[in-house]
Parts: C-alpha cells; structure tokens; sequence
C-alpha cells in the first residue's frame, strides 16, 4: 500500500490535512472516520510542533493548541494503534524533521508501519540528506517519503525526486506559507502546466492555498488533485468533524 498505485482513480484525488490534537486532544479517529465516511480520498496527520516554518497562521494555531491539549508523536501512535481496524483510505503522517529527529527516525518508521500508515511528509527534509541517511531506512519498513517541490525548484531537482519516491509529488502552489486564498494567479497557473507536461512518474497534488471551487478546480485541472489544510482545521474550530467535511466539499464544489 505504499505506492502511487494507492492513489489511482479517474476522479480528482482528495486530500485533507488535519493537526493531531486539535481541536481537542481525543479528536483524531472521530476526525478520521469522518473523512474517510464522507469519502476523502487520503489524509494528512499533522504532527504538531512549536516552530512551524511552512505554516500559516490557522495551522500554527491548531498546533498551538494541540500541543496544550497534551499531543505528542507517543501519544499520537499510541491513538493510531488500531487505526487499521475501521480506516481504509491511505494516510500520511506530515511534521516537522525536528519532532521525528528527536522521536528517532526508525522507531517513526517502525511504529509507522505497526500502525499501518503509508507514508510520511516532511517538508523540511533536505533532499540529499533523505537520500543518504534516510530513504534506507523508510524504504526497509515500507514507509513512502514525500517530498515537496515549488515553483522555484528545477527540472533537474523535479526528476530526481520522482525518481526515488514512489507515492505522490507534494506540488506546493506559492513559496509563501499555507493559507486559503481565492484564486491562482496567471504565474501560478502556468508552473502547474509546466510540471504537468513533465509528465511524471508519480502523481502531483497541489497544496496551499485551495480553498474554494475555483482554486480545487484549477489545481485537478493540471495534476492528480489537491490538497487542503487550513480551510478544514478552521471549521473542525466552528463544528462537529462530520459536518466540517460536509461544508469544506460544498465549498469545494464536490458533489459526491
């Protein structure tokens, strides 16, 4: 399940990012089951951490509370333990290299794998170092890294990453931080044309900034799908999870 055979569909691929711990400490399976009932399509768990360089200001304070609520990587296995149970759809882990540094970067593979997780995005992960140090180790428990690029990094970084990662292509939109925004720029555009006739071993989702219809729209029109983070933790901050997933499809404009 570790592939980016997992993600194959005819339809544009969903993913949701959701902070662990927030926005309240026993939130993840309640959050889980109702993405994967409400038929998202793969999911980001967010590892919280104090320092989120790539985070815009709803992630960093989902983070923030989810770290007094008591949240941790320990804590988060330990929740995940039986996740396989009831969860189907691929999940992702997604931190900070500080947190999986410190927490040890076997023993988050190994629990990984114990826990049935897919695979793991790590956006401050260099790449050399990934290759050298770490992809050994994810690829022995079968734990896909994903790596991110941007609209600044080269075809030459783009190929290589595809070559030696094997889920999905993490397509950041801007080189500013998450957040929701109502449209794409004309630049923005033609970066997700240019990587679209790459045509690339992986599939691409486009993250930050979707939002809205137009945004989802634009993003599928040139890649495999899109991800989205700060516009469903802040309505999991104004309802229950169920009808947050409810209300982020209406604003996406899916049906389904």
């Amino acid at each position: 399940m570790t592939h980016s055979s997992l993600l194959t569909t005819d339809s544009p691929l969903l993913s949701v990012y959701f902070c662990a711990g927030h926005p309240t400490l026993d939130s993840t399976l309640p959050i889980l089951q109702a993405l994967q009932d409400e038929g998202i399509d793969l999911v980001e768990i967010g590892i919280p951490f104090s320092d989120p360089m790539a985070d815009g200001p709803v992630i960093q304070d989902a983070a923030t509370k989810a770290l007094r609520n008591g949240m941790s990587l320990a804590t988060l296995f330990h929740q995940l333990r039986n996740v396989r149970q009831h969860i189907h759809i691929p999940l992702f882990m997604m931190g900070y290299l500080n947190v999986i540094y410190h927490f040890g970067f076997e023993r988050f593979c190994r629990q990984c794998r114990e826990c049935g997780i897919n695979g793991a995005i790590i956006p401050d992960l260099p790449l050399d170092l990934y290759l050298r140090d770490y992809k050994p180790i994810a690829d022995s428990y079968g734990i896909s890294i994903v790596m991110l690029i941007t609209p600044e990094t080269s075809e030459e970084r783009i190929r290589l990453i595809d070559r030696n990662t094997d889920a999905f292509i993490y397509q950041v939109s801007t080189d500013a931080t998450t957040g929701a925004q109502d449209s794409f720029s004309p630049a923005t555009v033609s970066y997700f044309q240019r990587i679209s006739a790459m045509q690339l071993r992986n599939p691409t989702l486009v993250g930050f900034g979707i939002s809205n219809q137009a945004t989802f729209s634009a993003a599928c029109q040139h890649s495999a799908g899109a991800i989205v983070g700060s516009a469903f933790v802040r309505l999991l901050d104004q309802t229950t999870p169920v009808d947050a997933v409810r209300k982020l499809k209406t604003a996406l404009g899916i049906a389904r």
